[in-house]
């Protein structure tokens, strides 16, 4: 998943940085992402699925916030589809905020 010239975390942290932004997975979110690929009896396709189940929201997010600096992937985002961890630039309003309380603000909307 990161060691290969062309890992799906690598090709994940490309397509962040061309809108600036650093995308770091936990070792434990690697982890538990492969485990339930294995779990699940799936190969690498399985393994890409699980993936996007989970970057998928955020992805769409990304291009639309200029203020987002880092973006980080944990365990309970892999296993329990919790907000993955967001870090926005200085200059912005607000730092460390959860992606799934940006959306359920612009639910209320």
């Amino acid at each position: 998943m990161t060691q290969p010239k062309n890992a799906i975390v690598k090709q994940y942290k490309h397509l962040f940085s061309l809108d600036g932004v650093e995308l770091e997975f936990e070792e434990d979110a690697i982890a538990t992402s492969a485990r339930l690929a294995i779990e699940r009896n799936m190969g690498a396709r399985g393994l890409r699925s699980i993936i996007e189940s989970f970057m998928i929201d955020i992805m769409y997010e990304i291009p639309s916030d200029e203020n987002i600096e880092k973006v980080v992937i944990t365990k309970d985002t892999v296993e329990h589809k919790a907000p993955c961890v967001i870090t926005y630039k200085e200059n912005a309003d607000e730092s460390n905020v959860n992606f799934d309380q940006d959306l359920e603000s612009a639910d209320a909307s």
